[in-house]
Order: C-alpha cells, then structure tokens, then sequence
C-alpha cells in the first residue's frame, strides 16, 4: 500500500468519525420529533442524507477546481449546491443543532417548566385566587361601613343640629346598602344628653356589626366557587405528582443525565396539568403569555422535541443566554470539516 492510498484511507476514517457524529445528532433529533418511527429508519434515512449532501459538497469541489478536465461544470456546481442546500441546510444542519442544544438545555426547561406549572396548581389547591377576591371583596364592605358608621355617629354627636334629620337617615340608607339590607331602623329617642347620644351609638354600633357579620358570612358563600370540589383535589393531587417529578430531574440534572424516559413520563404529567391550569384559569393570576401556552396544551417541554418549534422559539428569541449560537457553529463546523474530509478522500487526480 502506498502512501497516497494510505493517505486516502485516513481521510475516509476522519470524514467516517465526523459523519458518525452528525449523523448520530441528526437521528436523534429526528427520533424525537417522530418517535414512531424504528430508530433504524431514522439511521436509514439520516445516513443516505448526509451521503447525498456530502456528494453535493464533492460536485461543487470539483467544480472549483481548475486542475481537472470537468464536462459541464457549471450544471455540477449548481446541482453541488441544489444538494447542499436541501440535504444540509434544511435538513442536517437543523436536526444537528437541535439536537446538541435539546441536550444542554431540556434538563433545565423541564424543570422550569414544572415548577411554573406546579405554583399555577398550587394556587388552585390553596383557592388562593378566591380567597383574594373574597378578602378584597370583605375589606371592600368593612371600609365602606366603617367610613358610614363613623360618619353617623358625628352626625349624631353634632350639638348643632340635635335629633335625628335627613343627614342621619342618609347615613343609615348608605349603611343599609353597604350591610346588603332593606333598610337599618331609626333609633333616636328624647332627649340629646351625653349619655343618650352614647347609648344611641352603642345601639346602631350592635346593629352594625352584626349585620357585618352576616355580610361578610355571605360574601364567602357567594365569592367560593362551586367548581372547587372538582379542582381542588385534583391540583392538591397534580401538585404532590409535580414535586416528585421535580425531586426526579434534578437528581438526573446534577448526574449530567437525559434520561428521555422520564423526561417524557414528565411530559404526560405536564400535559394533565396544562389541562387543569386551562380549565380554571379564571381563578389563577395567570400571565397573558402563560395563558395562550396553557390554552395550546402544547407543554414548553414538548416543543422541545421538535426541531420546527426549537427553530421557531429560536428565531423569535426565546432562549436568549442559552448559547445557542455555539451548538449552531458547532452543528456547521462538524459538517464542514466532514464534507472538506469526504472531497479530499474522493477527490480526482490532475489531469
């Protein structure tokens, strides 16, 4: 064996070690996306790909070279590039891509993913969102009626204007309302002594409260939701599976594992709990972005598999400060370097 078949013979193993890596990157990024399919297949497809695409790098090599006698020249180039374009740049060139970035960052979208769903859950189990508007609702009344009382009993401990007239009787009107009743009694009696003006406020001061109180007792029967039976247990149950999940990811995240089988064991339980989190959104402080995600019932950590939507989230700048320019650049340069492999094992002699 001479030294150039040698020669020849380590350009094929370096340009086979590259296109082992790309081609690897590239299945797995089609497995995900079309996880039905036999993992084979995908080899299959991925290996004759990258053949066609690398052919495609040949024909444009050769016709840049002005060495050789080469018939219609620029019809190779253009089909060199034609190749290139369909077989790499749409295909391998994004699925390498997606595939090294899913890897470095799936970890860390899944657990940021469940742990924004999980408080989600956690307010419906807590009633949180409820329980808010009804406190509101309450501190709303227990203002209002205080401002009132208070003004009525000024009223009633104003010496210029003894007995008690059309201002006081306002008063009691707007009490009554805020009490959410027909109407409080008048209780002025004879006389307009300290004393009687005291007994009088103590007497309006008893009526109130307990109409307060039969109020407030009515405010949280009408503000709970009657759903609560169905979506309480049901987030309390979402959430313990949650925190598992959680507990889960973060052991395999600090072993620097993906373990795909949990990762879409966890995506099940996500999609249970998108749907949750949509159906009773108008009892969670929910985001507006939050809420068109849960609305798709497409899980951040589902878009993940898809090499369409990866490049979508990428394009539109969702995973700023993730590095995702490097896997690019590394996803370029692996192909680059076994395609210039590939045309210097393959190439012809001068002729």
């Amino acid at each position: 064996m001479d030294r150039e078949q040698m020669k020849k013979i380590g350009l094929i193993i370096v340009f086979a070690l590259l296109a082992g890596i790309s081609c690897w990157a590239t299945t797995e990024s089609l497995h995900l996306l079309l996880p039905s399919w036999p993992k084979f297949f995908c080899w299959v497809v991925t290996i004759a790909f990258f053949i066609i695409a690398s052919y495609g790098s040949k024909l444009i090599m050769d016709s840049l070279n002005m060495n050789i006698y080469l018939e219609k020249r620029r019809t190779r180039m253009v089909l060199g590039i034609l190749l290139l374009l369909v077989f790499w740049l749409c295909f391998s060139m994004p699925t390498n891509t997606h595939t090294f970035f899913y890897r470095s960052a799936i970890n860390d979208v899944v657990l940021q993913d469940v742990a924004t769903t999980k408080s989600y859950l956690q307010d419906l189990a807590d009633n949180s969102s409820v329980n808010n508007r009804i406190k509101a609702n309450i501190e709303k009344v227990e203002s209002e009626v205080k401002a009132l009382q208070i003004a009525l009993e000024n009223e009633i401990d104003n010496k210029a204007n003894a007995g008690f007239g059309d201002r006081a009787k306002e008063h009691l009107r707007g009490l009554a309302l805020a009490l959410g009743v027909a109407e409080i009694p008048t209780l002025s009696g004879s006389g307009n002594t300290p004393a009687k003006r005291k007994a009088l406020k103590e007497q309006y001061s008893q009526i109130i409260h307990s109409l307060l109180e039969n109020r407030i007792e009515k405010i949280k029967v009408q503000g709970m939701d009657n759903r609560v039976s169905y979506y309480q247990p049901e987030a309390k149950r979402l959430v313990e599976e949650l925190k598992k999940a959680e507990v889960a990811l973060a052991e395999e995240k600090a072993k620097g594992n993906v373990n795909q089988k949990l990762i879409s064991n966890v995506d099940a339980l996500l999609v249970r709990s998108y749907t949750t989190v949509n159906n009773y959104s108008d009892l969670i402080n929910i985001s507006d972005e939050d809420k068109e995600v849960y609305k798709s019932g497409v899980t951040r950590t589902h878009r993940m598999l898809s090499v369409v939507e990866v490049w979508k989230d990428i394009f539109n700048g969702k995973f700023t400060g993730r590095e995702v320019v490097l896997w690019i650049l590394l996803s370029v340069l692996v192909d680059i370097a076994a395609f210039v492999f590939f045309s210097l094992a393959t190439a012809r002699d001068d002729e």
